[in-house]
């Protein structure tokens, strides 16, 4: 697609405010692909009042009518989805495939999820002699990051059009081309002008100044929990609701009845899709003492075979700060089994598919959030060793459990901090409510626990 060089409010593509631009790369091969307006808090401020301007009309909406919008808009973007797949590919640097069959339908499946919700979700509901009433909670800004740049856009402007929210969106600077696609989007779906806002621009200028807008009711943040802390403390002061989906350090807990060589391969798989920027990846192995080397083993082997077939990090800054915490991982005595510091290919922000062995608990790679193709695996002694290590991060997204019996992982499932667990490798399900313990944020995405999060209660006594 063109990037347009205007923002897109109150139902237009209008000339920014300031002339600034962002370049955005292509992380394989470095080359410039589309330029963007760097958007300023008076780019911010038009949006916001324009979402403002809208609500009242689309809050009052009925639900069935804002469900054929976003019907209508799930389909512009299955017309699109190849344009939306090569956009992806193009700024974010993953694999066509991968573009297409995670990229593009993932979205597609959640934008149709809310779709459905919207119509049949209870708005109101009777509690003894009160009838409660659920209204949206106003004009939403949202701030997504560029791993998984439409997905995240569509599990925060999905639910909140649902329940009757306005919304200002803003994107990744590295991702802003799909943001636009969106946007045009919801522009051919006939969402009322002003109801989506689109400002592009970078994190401490336009993010601060959409986080700190008196006028914005919720701040929806998906990103690291350094910038969720510094926007849940602004949205605090403002007694001001929010929704953080922040980082995590997943671990992939292999139970000694399991399936060893499939949980192994499906963990490595795991750890190197998206080129292991995903916050909810499976970074940790936590292996029996008994399995251990043979695991360790079949792990250096999954990871070979994917060599340069995984896609790049998305820019300079991403891949050394990965290359730093692969150097931090053999400095304090970590095995390198497979991959390390050389690059699988000459041009482009790539890093090789990394496993390390004899990992402990206090490392800074078994600690620390590195978004990229690293897996670190552990030994544990016992279950009761296991769990301590698992739950042993100030982090809590995601994890997963493997035994030969699905009671036994249930079990152990259940004694993890964590705010989602796949069992035996469950499948992504498009309904559940995705969300994180401790420090991996506040509030859940996806299914109704995600629709409620744009909802506020209104009791009527009688």
């Amino acid at each position: 697609m063109k990037a347009h060089d205007g923002m897109y409010i109150d139902g237009a593509w209008r000339p920014a405010a300031g002339s600034d631009t962002i370049e955005v790369l292509n992380p394989v091969d470095e080359q410039v692909v589309g330029r963007v307006p760097a958007g300023t808090a008076e780019d911010v401020d038009h949006a916001v009042r324009a979402a403002r301007a809208a609500l009242p009309a689309w809050a009052a909406t009925p639900p069935t009518e804002r469900a054929a919008r976003l019907s209508v808009l799930r389909d512009v973007l299955v017309a699109r989805q190849d344009e939306i797949a090569e956009t992806v590919t193009a700024e974010l640097g993953s694999p066509l495939k991968f573009s297409q069959n995670v990229h593009a339908a993932v979205p597609i499946a959640v934008a149709g999820s809310y779709a459905e919700l919207a119509a049949t979700y209870a708005f109101e509901e009777k509690a003894g002699n009160s009838t409660v009433h659920l209204e949206p909670v106003g004009v939403v800004g949202a701030i997504t990051p560029w791993n998984y740049p439409l997905h995240q856009i569509v599990a925060k402007v999905a639910p909140a059009l649902a329940a009757g929210c306005t919304v200002v969106l803003k994107p990744a600077e590295d991702t802003p081309l799909v943001a636009q696609l969106f946007a045009e989007a919801v522009h051919e779906a006939g969402v009322p002008a002003g109801v989506f806002n689109l400002v592009t621009g970078l994190g401490p200028v336009a993010g601060q100044a959409l986080a700190e807008h008196p006028d914005v009711d919720l701040v929806s943040f998906t990103g690291s929990t350094a910038v969720g802390r510094q926007i849940g403390a602004t949205a605090g002061a403002a007694i001001k609701k929010v929704a953080l989906e922040l980082g995590g350090k997943s671990a992939n807990v292999i139970l000694p009845s399991a399936d060893l060589a499939k949980a192994v391969n499906v963990g490595v798989a795991n750890v190197m899709s998206n080129s292991g920027q995903t916050c909810s990846a499976w970074t940790r192995m936590l292996v029996h003492r008994d399995q251990y080397e043979e695991a360790v083993e079949l792990a250096a082997t999954a990871a070979a075979k994917y060599g340069d077939r995984i896609g790049p990090v998305v820019n300079a800054k991403q891949q050394a700060r990965v290359r730093s915490y692969i150097d931090k991982g053999v400095a304090e005595g970590a095995r390198l089994v497979a991959g390390g510091l050389e690059s699988p290919r000459e041009q482009g922000y790539f890093v090789s598919p990394t496993v390390f062995a004899d990992v402990t608990p206090d490392m800074t790679i078994a600690q620390e959030e590195i978004f990229g193709p690293v897996l670190s695996i552990l030994r544990y002694e016992d279950e009761e060793d296991a769990l301590r290590i698992a739950n042993g991060t100030v982090y809590g997204l995601a994890g997963a459990v493997w035994a030969g019996d699905q009671a036994e992982a249930v079990a152990f499932a259940r004694r993890l901090e964590t705010g989602q667990v796949d069992i035996n490798g469950g499948r992504f399900n498009p309904l559940a409510p995705f969300g994180g313990y401790k420090q991996s944020g506040v509030g859940r995405e996806l299914g109704t626990h995600g629709l409620s999060e744009y909802l506020q209660t209104k009791s009527l006594q009688f």
